[in-house]
C-alpha cells in the first residue's frame, strides 16, 4: 500500500479513536453530548480530519474504495463551510451509526 495512503488511513483511525475516547468516562448519551460544547467542537474537528483524509486518498488513487467516501467528504465540507447548517442530531447520528462501521473498514484496510 502507498505510504501516504497508509498515513491518511491511520489519521482516520486515530480520529475515530479520539471520538471514542470522549465517551470513555460517560456513556454515549445524546443529552450529555448536546450540552458539552467542547466535545461537540472536538468531534466536529475529528470529522473534518476524517473527511480531508478520505479526500486526499481519493485524489491520490481514484480507484481506492472506502464505503460512503463522497458522503464523508461532503460532511467535512458541510462542517467547515456550512457550520450553521450542522445540527447536533446530524453529528450524533454519524458518531453512533457511521463511525463504528468506518472504524471497522479502516482497520481491515490497514491490516491488509
Amino acid at each position: 500500500m502507498d505510504k501516504e495512503i497508509q498515513t491518511w488511513l491511520f489519521d482516520i483511525l486515530q480520529s475515530i479513536e479520539e471520538v471514542d475516547s470522549y465517551f470513555e468516562e460517560n456513556q454515549r448519551i445524546f443529552e450529555i453530548y448536546r450540552n458539552d460544547i467542547k466535545t461537540k467542537r472536538a468531534i466536529e474537528r475529528d470529522l473534518e480530519i476524517i473527511g480531508e483524509a478520505v479526500n486526499r486518498i481519493l485524489k491520490k488513487d481514484t480507484t481506492f474504495n472506502i464505503v460512503n467516501a463522497k458522503q464523508i467528504i461532503g460532511t467535512r465540507n458541510r462542517i467547515a463551510h456550512g457550520y450553521d447548517t450542522v445540527s447536533d442530531d446530524f453529528i450524533w447520528s454519524i458518531v453512533i451509526n457511521h463511525l463504528p462501521k468506518l472504524k471497522e473498514e479502516i482497520t481491515i484496510l490497514l491490516n491488509s
